[in-house]
């Protein structure tokens, strides 16, 4: 079974689960996660792990990302989106630098309320099954990070904006929160995810491309290894002694991985390190812990 990551590029139509489910075809593996769900009407990155790789899913869930959207201004839906059923149509009275003022003033983060129709749950159903039935219920504001907003163009009623956030923010939140400051409304039309953690658009591929790829024998090309994954950090080579101990998952002392030659000095508490045996095979991520002066598993990926 082969073990990493792929850029999928998840084209509009799909769901993430549509795209997973067609890559176990593609792939002939069940062991397949994507890394964050994106709106079946968007496009763009859609990280997706394979093999030992889906332990780290939940890691690239938390990463910050970037998206291309296109607002438009004088229309609001249930959804947030125009895929949805439209609530109010309004005329747009702001000038281009009052929409300009107003989308800026969103960077830096706010408050966000999740949208209904998202995979978020309350009280343990998610917003969508309870929207879809007609409910609607309390959600509790999360802050969300907007690090940048750019205004790519302005023709009204359409705005196409450049975002850059953490994780968890909604854009058909944010857009519907623009519109509502402008008094006017504003719905998502159009959303293109271009980069997520170090994935980017550039790079991905499309379904029908992975199966060519994957006919031809070439799925080398296009999967990122565990160990390339982790390239940043820094890597450590055991000794016979602590493979045994790194094998089986146990925690290892700093004073035995400081007399190793290739352990970084002065870690600081919560660093990872790459972890391989006496015989170069990668096994996984430590983590050092200064309390205690101790490196524990993080992400074991021995078979």
């Amino acid at each position: 079974m082969m073990d990493g990551m792929i850029n999928i590029y998840k084209e509009s139509g799909y769901t993430s689960h549509d795209v997973v489910a067609r890559l176990r075809g593609i792939l002939h593996t069940k062991k397949i996660g994507h890394t964050g769900t994106l709106d079946p009407m968007a496009e763009g990155v859609l990280p997706v792990c394979v093999g030992a790789a889906t332990k780290l899913c939940e890691m690239f869930t938390d990463h910050d990302k970037e998206y291309e959207a296109v607002m438009l201004l004088g229309k609001t839906y249930d959804t947030l989106d125009v895929t949805g059923v439209m609530k109010e149509s309004r005329e747009v009275m702001s000038t281009n630098e009052e929409i300009g003022t107003a989308i800026r003033s969103f960077i830096g983060g706010y408050d966000q309320v999740p949208p209904m129709y998202s995979a978020k749950k309350v009280g343990g159903q998610k917003l969508y099954d309870l929207a879809r039935s007609g409910k609607e219920v309390e959600r509790k504001p999360v802050f969300v990070n907007i690090y940048d907003i750019g205004i790519t163009s302005i023709d009204i009623p359409r705005v196409t904006v450049r975002v850059k956030c953490g994780k968890g923010t909604y854009i058909r939140s944010l857009i519907d929160d623009i519109g509502t400051k402008l008094g006017c409304g504003a719905a998502m039309e159009k959303l293109t995810r271009t980069k997520v953690g170090e994935f980017d658009i550039t790079g991905a591929v499309k379904l029908d491309e992975l199966e060519k790829i994957v006919a031809e024998d070439k799925i080398s090309d296009v999967i990122i290894s565990l160990e390339d994954i982790f390239r940043a950090l820094k890597g450590c080579t055991m000794t016979p002694e602590l493979s045994k101990l790194l094998r089986n998952g146990n925690v290892i002392s700093g004073k035995s991985m400081r007399r190793l030659p290739d352990t970084p000095a002065g870690m600081s508490d919560g660093e990872k390190i790459r972890m391989y045996d006496h015989e170069g095979s990668f096994i996984g991520i430590y983590e050092y812990k200064r309390p205690g002066d101790i490196f524990k598993p993080y992400k074991m990926f021995l078979n």
